[in-house]
């Protein structure tokens, strides 16, 4: 039992409670004093409820006594219950050792690191049990600081930061009590330096928009990001659609579940669908395998070059969407999972809805809410802070000084029309910073390829005859129009020639449904 008394602060109040408790022959087990809030706590075995009727009248007859109260615990054992539910929570080791380096307390996480038992451990010398480190004469030093050092523990590198124990003395100088210990794995630290760096490079605030096109998509992500309903997010190539789906992972209630993404375009359509469902393994006694979807339950799959997708995928993940259950290849039974689908494409899917080549349920099933990424020559603010930003990064990635960029070069860089978005930019800086040596990066350090909106990239310099350059540049037109204009009429009437010659430059050049991809 505990009695929690409100009482002044006089001489000689806590020997009258005393006094009572012993006329009533109760044995005290403990007694606490709060100063400050004016209070005193006792504790004592279970007594008869006759016996309390007559403690709690006596003790609040004393002067100075304001009022009694039972209580469920003393301060120092709520103290102690948080302090032990604090370190058994911790996922880091810690440990407690006196000023002789003896150990008195070790959570869970140090017993596993230590491979240990508490009761091996408590009671044990520091010094055998953290290597690399001389805890005794750091102990006896005469000014015992703070310390982050290397140790092994059980054979294995660790972090320790060791933090030492004073206890106030009423004048300036204070008794060394002993010391905290707290050890990290080189594994637990990069699993914190990991997040701090994922979320660095995956969070909105490193998506550079400077531009009123980059910000007005930065502002509908955030809100996208909060919701569960699909989201399609469009752009060229290289404008940064994945590094956007990532920030609405992070930025969403799913952030501590995985995310995932998978690559349409780049996997066979069998591969691609035992990648997304998983496979079931009944077969030829394959191992089953576990799908993207399955592994990323509770969080977020993103779907790259989602107009890639063959048919039946298509069909699969119309289904999924639905009702969020599928079918592994070469199963019967249903899955359920709860996944947000974030899917991503440089085409026209309208178009290739029209053209059938893309089922119109499921467009509207991903096309809930929609992100457009502007092309980057359409977003000129974001240029120069974005050349910055990876010339600082390089330079520091290569341990070199920061290069300065010339007002030109930003103009420039601003001008020129970016085919490849932001990862044509972040390459171009790689490589321009990667081999300076000048203290300025300028435009002839750059060295990007001519480009027109119209013809592509153009040659800067070639060999052999003007008739010959011609006709390097005439084959390479016509095989790019040859794809969406595939016979020798459609691709005359495009570039306003006759039937004739348009036949006889293709078969010059060799260009046809078996040479070229249509």
């Amino acid at each position: 039992m505990r009695l929690e008394i409100y009482c002044q602060d006089r001489i000689g109040i806590a020997q009258e409670v005393l006094n009572i408790l012993v006329n009533y022959q109760v044995d005290l087990k403990g007694i606490e004093v709060d100063a400050k809030n004016c209070r005193m706590y006792v504790s004592f075995p279970p007594i008869e409820f006759e016996q309390f009727q007559k403690i709690m009248p006596s003790i609040r007859l004393i002067d100075g006594v304001e009022d009694v109260r039972t209580t469920a615990f003393l301060p120092s054992e709520r103290e102690h219950n948080e302090l032990n539910t604090l370190l058994s929570a911790l996922p880091d080791g810690v440990i407690s050792i006196d000023n002789k380096g003896w150990v008195r307390l070790c959570n869970a996480a140090a017993c596993r690191d230590l491979q240990m038992t508490e009761q091996e451990a408590v009671g044990a010398n520091i010094n055998n049990l953290l290597k690399g480190f001389n805890f005794t004469r750091w102990l006896e030093g005469k000014e015992v600081l703070g310390q982050t050092t290397r140790v092994e523990v059980a054979g294995e590198d660790f972090i320790a930061d060791i933090l030492p124990i004073s206890v106030p003395q009423g004048d300036d100088q204070d008794a060394l009590a002993g010391a905290v210990i707290n050890i990290k794995s080189q594994s637990r630290l990069g699993q914190q330096v990991s997040a701090f760096r994922r979320y660095g490079q995956e969070s909105f605030a490193t998506i550079h928009n400077y531009s009123t096109a980059m910000r007005r998509t930065v502002r509908e992500a955030r809100k996208m990001a909060q919701l569960e309903a699909p989201i399609l997010i469009t752009g060229e190539t290289g404008t940064g659609k994945e590094l956007l789906a990532r920030a609405c992972h992070y930025a969403s209630n799913r952030s501590i579940k995985p995310f995932i993404a998978l690559s349409c375009a780049s996997l066979p359509d069998d591969v691609a669908e035992s990648e997304l469902f998983g496979y079931a393994g009944y077969e030829d006694n394959a191992a089953p395998k576990r799908g993207v979807l399955e592994q990323a339950d509770g969080g977020t799959v993103f779907l790259d070059e989602v107009g890639e997708m063959s048919s039946q995928l298509q069909t699969k993940l119309l289904r999924f969407l639905q009702d969020g259950t599928f079918r592994k290849v070469g199963d019967e039974n249903e899955v359920k999972v709860n996944v947000r689908i974030i899917a991503a494409t440089q085409k026209d899917l309208p178009a290739m809805v029209q053209e059938g080549s893309f089922r119109e349920d499921l467009y509207y099933r991903i096309n809930v809410l929609t992100l457009e990424i502007a092309p980057l020559r359409d977003r000129k603010a974001d240029i120069g802070p974005l050349a910055e930003h990876f010339v600082q990064k390089y330079a520091q990635q290569n341990g070199a000084p920061v290069p300065t960029l010339s007002e030109e070069t930003i103009e420039y860089l601003q001008q020129y029309p970016w085919p490849g978005n932001v990862r044509q930019l972040e390459n171009a800086i790689y490589r321009a910073v990667s081999l300076l040596d000048d203290s300025e990066l300028t435009v002839e350090h750059l060295q990007l390829p001519t480009f027109t909106n119209d013809l592509g990239y153009l040659e800067s310099d070639f060999e052999g005859s003007l008739d010959q350059a011609v006709k390097r540049f005439e084959a390479t037109l016509l095989r790019k129009l040859y794809p969406a204009y595939p016979s020798s009429r459609q691709l005359a009437k495009r570039l306003g020639l006759s039937h004739t010659a348009v036949a006889n430059k293709l078969r010059e050049y060799g260009i046809n449904r078996k040479t070229v991809k249509v």
